[in-house]
């Protein structure tokens, strides 16, 4: 149990969130949600300890240990994997250590025999004897091989280091485990691994991430950090999403207390209530839902872009054909001899982990980037817009604000046009004066979107759009490619968006060349990954 007692936070005179009282128990996951620069990391580093609120605090029962997911990816460098994951639980480690000074004595006394003795039962306790089995199920659970227990950490490369401090933090069972962004550079099975270890966890979650789908199988509680309060719902994302949206159209119907209204609402946690999974934590999920009237719903004043995607006019039957291309890049071979067409209706996701190879690919059809070998023809009916995944180059140097910005992409200039085009994509106000090349990473994006809104393409190429966004904004690219009638090539690492957008699955794999289904997400992770 963590209960927090009217915590405040203060910062440069400014309140970035107030009287919070939440209560956070045993066999729950609860998902921290909120806007960039909410606080979301914020609130879970006072939760840690590792930051004092400005008033309240944090109670947590002294005999319960905390374990945090660390962020320096170099803070271990010096020490070995699996002296680095056994560090997840300090005293362990510190017995462990006392333990080899002690035995390495060549004058060891009859006091250091009772110390031993001490620490043997200690040791034990802890479960000491079994911590480097432990820590190899949990390595092998997240996709490396069990040799790396051995190796030094600093022989590592970064998505291997995630994996290992993934590890520190789940090692020992603890009783309170604090992750922010725990699915971050982890691949399909890992993150399908990491699922399931929090399925059958028993102690208390408390996770900040962006991956929808991670947040709607593990969480049954929502904590929504918003404009200064942070609130906790019950349900995964899913249904905390669902139903803000539903009291938001309440309010603006000015009919909350209409009996239909409500009567739509119970029935929506009625419906939520049955769904059936297998998890504990559905069902855990379940029985709190059982009990929620419609005071208990969320009512956000959470903004959402409007992202929408209209063509100026209708694709031919020919849209794409590429053939044989093959690219090299410093010495290794991205691309090896890519062939494929690409027809009207067709949504293509690529997926998997060597991302250099669709951005490659990506650049190719754009015209950045010329093949080694191949070729490819755009039909002659297509207009095409691009989303690259570096898109410094339209930033950096420029000395324009917002609207001027805006204004070198259309035709429509008048301020009243920009304005409102801004403000559907949350700028508001004085924003729309901001220089660009001041903007954060996601307003940046938002600004690349709104460029491709403005073009009426019937072929999108967006590579990672999702970086750097905020769920409400993920969520509205979400909905805005769902809805597009155009064709569409995409790359994402995130479950959910892929999932609901593409009817086609590309993975170009590490020596360069292609897996190509006509199916969903789903289909494809169990057509592959399936044993």
């Amino acid at each position: 149990m963590i209960t927090v007692n009217n915590v405040s936070l203060n910062f440069s005179d400014a309140t970035l969130f107030k009287d919070v009282n939440l209560k956070f128990s045993a066999g729950n996951c609860y998902g921290i949600i909120g806007a960039n620069g909410a606080g979301k990391s914020t609130f879970l580093r006072i939760l840690s300890g590792d930051l004092e609120p400005s008033t309240g605090d944090v109670s947590i029962p002294s005999h319960m240990r905390m374990s945090v997911l660390k962020q320096d990816h170099f803070a271990f460098d010096e020490f070995t994997v699996l002296d680095t994951i056994i560090m997840g639980n300090a005293r362990l480690y510190e017995i462990m250590k006392e333990k080899e000074i002690l035995y390495a004595k060549e004058d060891f006394t009859d006091e250091d025999g009772i110390r031993a003795s001490v620490l043997e039962g200690d040791f034990s306790e802890l479960n000491g004897w079994e911590a480097e089995s432990d820590a190899g199920r949990l390595v092998q659970g997240l996709g490396l091989g069990i040799d790396v227990l051995y190796r030094e950490m600093n022989a590592l490369n970064g998505k291997e280091k995630v994996k290992v401090l993934l590890a520190q933090a789940l090692f020992g069972k603890p009783d309170i485990i604090l992750l922010d962004e725990p699915t971050n550079h982890l691949d399909i099975l890992a993150i399908n691994w990491l699922e399931d270890f929090l399925l059958d966890y028993e102690g208390t979650v408390i996770v900040v991430s962006h991956d929808r789908h991670f947040l709607n199988t593990v969480c049954t509680s929502i904590v929504d950090v918003d404009y200064g309060k942070i609130k906790m719902f019950v349900g995964n994302y899913e249904f905390w999403y669902e139903s803000s949206k539903m009291i938001q159209k309440m309010l603006r119907d000015q009919n909350k207390k209409s009996e239909d209204k409500i009567r739509d609402l119970q029935d929506f946690i009625q419906r939520f209530s049955a769904n059936k999974s297998k998890s504990k934590q559905a069902t855990s999920r379940k029985k709190l839902l059982d009990k929620l009237t419609v005071e208990d719903l969320p009512a956000s004043s959470r903004r959402y872009p409007f992202v929408g995607f209209t063509m100026d006019r209708e694709p031919g039957k020919e849209i794409l054909t590429v053939e044989g291309i093959s690219k090299t890049v410093d010495g290794v071979q991205i691309l090896n001899n890519i062939s494929l067409r690409m027809n009207k209706g067709d949504k293509i996701a690529f997926v998997g982990e060597n991302e250099i190879a669709n951005t490659t690919l990506f650049k190719i059809l754009m015209e950045d980037l010329e093949p080694d070998e191949g070729s490819f023809k755009w039909g002659v009916s297509t207009s095409r817009s691009y989303l690259p995944l570096d898109n410094s180059t339209f930033f950096n140097e420029c000395g324009l604000n917002l609207v001027q910005w805006l204004g070198q992409f259309t035709q429509e200039t008048t301020e009243t046009f920009m304005r409102g085009f801004l403000g559907r994509m949350l700028f508001s106000g004085d924003d729309v004066f901001k220089p660009v090349k001041v903007l954060s990473g996601g307003e940046k994006v938002r600004c690349m979107l709104s460029r491709m809104m403005l073009f009426g393409s019937n072929v999108l190429i967006l590579d990672q759009p999702t970086n750097h966004l905020d769920l409400e904004s993920i969520t509205a690219v979400n909905n805005g490619l769902i809805d597009f009638k155009g064709v569409l090539l995409f790359s994402s690492h995130d479950h959910q968006f892929v999932q609901t957008i593409a009817n086609r699955i590309i993975e170009i794999r590490e020596d360069g060349t292609m897996i190509d289904k006509a199916c969903t997400y789903d289909e494809y992770i169990e057509s592959m990954y399936s044993h």
